[in-house]
């Protein structure tokens, strides 16, 4: 088996087909490796909607963790619950981080988001990721290689110096339209804020519509030279 302490570079070893672009293969094999070890850690944007509808298909029962910083839309929280409804056998969870808004008020400041945002990013959704990892060998994430210059670079199979972890990115040749094409063609359920103007979708505070489709994060952490939360920066 894989793990971090044995990362050696691996070849893929599956194929890529054509249709999925390697990604159901890339699913299969995560599933076949590490079983109940691997978390996908979802963010239920439509990247996350495309990879729940293919998990199902290998793993049924697959955990399925949300980072709930108290913050999101509320649009989000409801697309949770409709795909709660569609895949009732998946375990999807909520993880919260150890101090409410009001804990992290008293200790750092209101709207810590503002004038500290990286310090809120650890607080409210590292810490937590770190926790749930702390018990899997590998993670899958929504990663392509189109969403910015700091994902061209991401492979099917990625050492994780942050969370000391594998991380799985089956999307990684996914373009935009791609993505919208498989919802589109599997009557996909997904935020509606997606019809809104927003590609990207965080937290509420830290999420604009984007500028352009050329950038699909510039929504986020408008001026405040952020483009990453941290959970997929080294």
């Amino acid at each position: 088996m894989l793990t971090y302490d044995t990362w050696e570079n691996p070849e893929i070893p599956f194929e890529i087909d054509e249709q999925y672009k390697g990604a159901l293969e890339v699913i299969k094999w995560s599933y076949q490796q590490y079983g109940k070890d691997v978390v996908y850690a979802c963010s239920f944007g439509i990247e996350g909607i495309v990879l729940i509808d293919l998990i199902a298909k290998v793993q049924p029962d697959a955990q399925i963790v949300f980072l709930d910083t108290d913050v999101h839309f509320k649009e989000t929280y409801e697309t949770i619950e409709r795909v709660r409804e569609k895949y009732p056998t998946l375990n999807i969870v909520l993880k919260k981080p150890a101090l409410t808004l009001e804990q992290q008020a008293q200790q750092f400041g209101d709207k810590l988001w503002e004038t500290k945002p990286n310090q809120c990013c650890n607080i409210r959704k590292l810490e937590p990721l770190n926790e749930v990892l702390s018990g899997a060998k590998a993670w899958i994430s929504g990663l392509r290689r189109e969403q910015s210059e700091t994902r061209k670079n991401v492979e099917f199979i990625n050492q994780d110096n942050r969370f000391k972890s594998i991380k799985i990115c089956p999307l990684i040749h996914w373009t935009w339209k791609d993505v919208w094409r498989y919802v589109s063609k599997h009557e996909l359920t997904y935020n509606v804020l997606h019809d809104q103007g927003y590609p990207s979708i965080g937290c509420s505070h830290c999420t604009k519509p984007a500028f352009t489709l050329e950038d699909l994060r510039s929504g986020r952490w408008q001026g405040q030279g952020k483009t990453e939360c941290g959970l997929h920066t080294q």
